[in-house]
């Protein structure tokens, strides 16, 4: 079907976060390459992860990375500002993609260039195994340098997803101006005890 076509991988990272952006990568691989430990990022260790992210720029025909921060996040939802991201993303591609190969199973049109979503996509595709990981090393990047403004909410360690005690500490401190409000930062449920 699109054997013969120039692909692009995309992927996302941050979706389901309750601070920072959600970040995706698009990276379009020479034909035929294959790689032993390329795989969805979730599956891999933070430093595999930094040690193929080299690996993929030195070896991409194209790749990029974009961003939308909490505020589009807020205003637009997070499903439109993930496809944003994108778009966004296979609009800075220095070689024009003729197909797009995305994770998930929601997207939007893109220019007319035909595509295909695909749930688990990133154990399935190299390209979007390394959009995967480039998504994910890049936001973590940035959520690292976040975390220095605001070291009480762990961000080095829980990248902004609701872990105990990054609620614990919205719950203490309050809200930062990275937060999505849009989101439920609090744990709203009440346990009922007997």
């Amino acid at each position: 079907m699109y054997k013969n076509l120039i692909e692009a991988g995309c992927d996302e990272a941050g979706r389901g976060c309750l601070a920072g952006p959600v970040t995706a990568a698009a990276v379009i691989l020479p034909k035929n390459f294959k790689h032993p430990v390329l795989n969805d990022s979730k599956k891999l260790t933070a430093k595999q992860r930094f040690a193929l992210r080299e690996e993929i720029i030195n070896s991409a025909v194209a790749w990029k990375v974009a961003f939308i921060d909490n505020h589009q996040i807020d205003k637009i939802n997070i499903l439109r500002a993930s496809i944003l991201a994108m778009h966004n993303a296979v609009a800075d591609l220095e070689t024009t993609p003729e197909f797009l190969l995305i994770d998930g199973n929601s997207f939007f049109p893109f220019r007319e260039i035909k595509y295909k979503t695909i749930i688990k996509g990133d154990g399935l595709y190299f390209s979007i195994a390394a959009a995967s990981v480039l998504a994910k090393t890049f936001r973590d990047e940035y959520m690292e340098e976040i975390h220095l403004e605001f070291p009480e909410f762990q961000w080095n360690k829980n990248k902004g997803y609701p872990t105990a005690d990054h609620r614990n500490a919205i719950m203490k401190y309050g809200i930062t101006p990275y937060h999505r409000r849009s989101f439920n930062l609090f744990e709203t449920q009440l346990k009922i005890s007997f």
